[in-house]
């Protein structure tokens, strides 16, 4: 965002005919104020973490806001800081204290800047030659108060050392909507002026700082909830086969004991039926006993008769 008006005229010497002076010192600040307001700060910081995020696995992109970009050699008071921008193809995304262009080898892909009071008529004119002269390959400003330009949102692409406009267009659900082709990705302005980058090759909007803080809770939630769920389950599966091993217990039980009873009705009956032919071999003996008896007597009667009638 810091402005200076400082910036040294276009007949500087071309670089191939200077050499690096290491010995000149770059300043990191110049002590201007840090953006206007929330309208701007809310968007620059939540666009950088959001790209940061985004790019997270890519060591060759490197995402920075509000840091010093040297594009001149040797020239230590010509420079500019953009709101936000995006490197593709860096050397490595370790932190650094500016961005000279010479050193690094190329300019930013990708410059937002957000519009206040105070710098949205630089950015559209002074930092728009100079993003062209470094070499920007897209140019985007975003207007987050709704007070300085329409439409909101604008974006130029570097073709041949001009700018020439990005589509930006409203679309069926009311989001303002360009396509960045450095970013591979929409620069999208939601109703209520809210800047937020939607990856289409996902289908998926990237979310801001909070949101992913926000995502992450409920994503530890329905974890926990499903954790929760799992044991529940579980508990409810080893209830189930005690139920089962119980049912089954108790169904051996009852066999056992079904088959004592038949057992004991089968004694039962065994010891019915020897008791029947006990009483009948008793009755037997007792018909054979009278038998005997009667047979005895009938001898006895008959003797007597023989012996009467010999006297």
């Amino acid at each position: 965002m810091t402005i200076n008006r400082a910036a040294a005229a276009l007949d500087n010497p071309p670089i191939e005919e200077m050499a690096d002076d290491l010995s000149i010192e770059y300043p990191e600040t110049d002590d201007m104020p840090m953006p206007d307001n929330d309208f701007q700060m809310t968007p620059i910081t939540e666009s950088l973490m959001t790209l940061r995020h985004q790019f997270r696995h890519r060591s060759d992109v490197y995402v920075a806001a509000n840091m010093f970009v040297y594009y001149r050699m040797n020239d230590n008071r010509t420079r500019v800081a953009p709101d936000v921008y995006v490197v593709i193809g860096a050397a490595h995304k370790q932190p650094r204290a500016s961005w000279l262009v010479w050193r690094e080898g190329k300019a930013p892909d990708f410059v937002l800047e957000i519009a206040s009071p105070s710098t949205w008529r630089y950015d559209v004119r002074e930092k728009r030659r100079i993003y062209a002269e470094m070499g920007v390959t897209e140019y985007w400003r975003f207007d987050a108060a709704g007070r300085f330009f329409t439409p909101v949102l604008v974006g130029e692409r570097l073709v041949d050392g001009e700018y020439q406009p990005i589509e930006v267009a409203t679309d069926d659900d009311g989001i303002l909507r360009g396509r960045s082709a450095a970013l591979e990705l929409d620069i999208c302005i939601l109703p209520g002026l809210l800047l937020r980058f939607y990856d289409p090759q996902r289908g998926q909007w990237l979310h801001t700082l909070e949101e992913e803080a926000a995502a992450r809770q409920e994503e530890a939630a329905a974890r926990q909830e499903a954790e929760a769920a799992q044991r529940q389950a579980e508990a409810a599966q080893q209830q189930a086969e005690a139920a089962q091993q119980q049912e089954a217990a108790a169904r051996q039980e009852a066999e056992a004991s079904r088959q004592e009873a038949e057992s004991s009705r089968e004694q039962e009956a065994t010891a019915r039926q020897q008791a029947e032919a006990a009483q009948q071999q008793a009755e037997a003996a007792l018909q054979q006993e009278a038998a005997a008896r009667q047979s005895l007597e009938d001898e006895v009667r008959r003797l007597r008769q023989q012996l009467g009638s010999g006297g």
